[in-house]
């Protein structure tokens, strides 16, 4: 018995599609191939700004020791102009209005001690991150009383305030739970006034512990950033790449079906 040729056979031809429908794909394909190059040009635009970050906060790390800004200067610092100088402060602790910020290190998960440094002449309040402790330091902390007041001197790097939250989690002053080093808050919290628009974080030579159950341990600040830009770049144009080739086999599938037919 001869076979019945299959009408639905892939060697059937194919309607082709309306005018309609092909500008409607063709613009999506354009919109597509657009926000894919822009997405890229935005990664390679963030690649320059973070390489340039990179290079000057190597070079301000790094920098001969300076004395820390004086209240003249508070207002017109930025994280753009002043992050991580290597700055030196002299004034006394108080210790008694120390704050502890929830932190998590190589070391382990613990907390960050800052310390509100009292300037002298007048100078104003200066916080200062004097390092990293355990939880059993905090419990030693608190069934002593707390140290006088002392003269120091500290160096290390100048950072910025941070917001009023960590991450997914709100600082509560009122519960003294902290997740972030907002200063303002830090401020308000302790009864602090006239405070230094940004914290040092103390390098080793000022916090020189090593053993975080036992003091705070210093010279724990990354300098490193992730820099994964130009990987970002090359992937959306590589997808806008792939947007020039499909629609090159679409025409070309296109024209052959409207030649069979």
């Amino acid at each position: 018995m001869a076979a019945v040729k299959d009408s639905t056979s892939s060697d059937s031809p194919r309607k082709p599609r309306s005018k309609t429908t092909l500008v409607i794909l063709g613009v999506v394909a354009a919109v597509l191939f657009a926000g894919l190059c822009a997405l890229g040009t935005w990664q390679v635009h963030r690649l320059a700004w973070k390489q340039e970050l990179i290079s000057q906060v190597q070079q301000r790390a790094h920098a001969p020791t300076a004395p820390a800004p004086g209240k003249p200067d508070w207002r017109g610092l930025t994280a753009g102009n002043a992050e991580y100088r290597h700055v030196t402060a002299t004034g006394t602790y108080q210790y008694d209005r120390q704050t502890l910020v929830q932190a998590a290190t190589e070391l382990g998960s613990g907390y960050w001690v800052m310390t509100p440094l009292q300037l002298a002449n007048g100078g104003g309040t200066v916080l200062v991150n004097r390092g990293f402790v355990l939880p059993q330091w905090r419990k030693n902390q608190a069934a002593s009383p707390p140290p006088p007041a002392a003269e120091a001197r500290v160096t290390g790097l100048l950072r910025m305030g941070e917001p009023g939250s960590g991450f997914l989690r709100n600082n509560d002053p009122a519960a003294n739970l902290w997740y972030s080093r907002d200063l303002p808050g830090i401020a308000t919290a302790r009864g602090l006034t006239d405070v230094a628009p940004y914290f040092i974080d103390a390098d080793a030579a000022s916090s020189p512990s090593r053993d975080p159950a036992q003091a705070p341990v210093g010279g724990l600040t990354v300098l490193t950033f992730p820099n994964n830009h130009l990987v970002y770049a090359i992937t959306w144009y590589a997808l806008a790449l792939m947007i020039i080739v499909g629609v090159v086999i679409f025409v070309r599938e296109e024209k052959r079906g409207r030649g069979k037919g």
